[in-house]
């Protein structure tokens, strides 16, 4: 489906500009306009979600296509949409200082949230990448 293609290509490219530009995982009111927890909050669920329909509805590459080749087409970026999902839902989690550890005892959750805060810049670099492939080669296998 063409219509989550580019949803999903936005939903990367927005969230890698994020998370590179991101300081200290602080969200700066002043920076842009729309960047604001309510702002992260629903581009983290929709790129969650965008990630998983495009696992459900690849882009067709063709006639002779294999069914099989059309759900690797579309891994990679749906894999980036779903992790891409989840650090903006943690440091969202972490940054609105919601410290209630009363859903998880052990504190794992928060382990989990820092481990993948602290590879915000990296992911933000490889999902600027996923989003430029993906927009430039739609029908290749793997992107």
């Amino acid at each position: 489906m063409i219509q989550l293609y580019f949803l999903s290509i936005l939903c990367n490219g927005i969230t890698g500009y994020l998370l590179i530009s991101e300081k200290e995982g602080e969200i700066e009111k002043n920076r842009l306009p729309f960047s604001t927890p309510t702002f992260y909050l629903v581009l983290g669920i929709l790129s969650s979600v965008t990630g998983i329909l495009k696992l459900l509805s690849p882009i067709p590459a063709g006639i002779n296509a294999v069914r099989g080749v059309l759900v690797f087409g579309d891994l990679i970026p749906a894999a980036a949409g779903i992790a891409s999902g989840i650090v903006l839902l943690f440091g969202l989690y972490r940054k609105e200082g919601s410290g209630n550890t009363s859903l998880d005892a052990m504190g794992s959750l928060d382990h989990i949230g820092a481990t993948l805060l602290a590879l915000r810049r990296p992911l933000g670099l490889a999902l600027l990448g996923v989003a430029l492939l993906h927009f430039v080669f739609a029908e290749i296998l793997f992107l």
